[in-house]
Formats: C-alpha cells, structure tokens, sequence
C-alpha cells in the first residue's frame, strides 16, 4: 500500500463511516458465521416466527424508549 491511512487523525464519523463503507465492501459469501453463531441465529428466527406479531416497528420503539428516559 504506497497510500496508507492515519485512523487515529480521523474522527469518530469518519472512523465510523470507514467501517460501513468497509462493511458495504464485502459480499454476503464473505462472511462466515460460526457454528454457534448460526446456532443462535436460527435461534432468533424460530423465536421470531412463532410470535413474529409480537414485534414493534423500529420508530415506534425509539418513541417509547425516549418516554422511558425522560
């Protein structure tokens, strides 16, 4: 690499954009999870399915965490 980059020079967005970017970067092949990690993956998702109602959207939850906090 005749270009390197300085991470600590760059502040914490940009640091945490480089990792989404980064992220992006890779295809799904990519990224191998671990036996255990599919285990509870597959975990999740039977949880999910069998009460897949019992779910709130994303920006409804943000509303009632911030009331909790206030």
């Amino acid at each position: 690499m005749a270009d390197t980059l300085d991470i600590a020079k760059l502040t914490k967005k940009e640091r945490l954009d480089l990792i989404g970017e980064l992220w992006d970067s890779l295809a799904p092949e990519d990224v191998q999870l671990s036996p255990e990690q599919e285990a509870e993956l597959g975990r999740r998702m039977a949880t999910f399915k069998a009460d897949a109602k019992a779910g709130i959207a994303w920006d409804e939850f943000k509303t009632e965490l911030k009331k909790q906090f206030r």
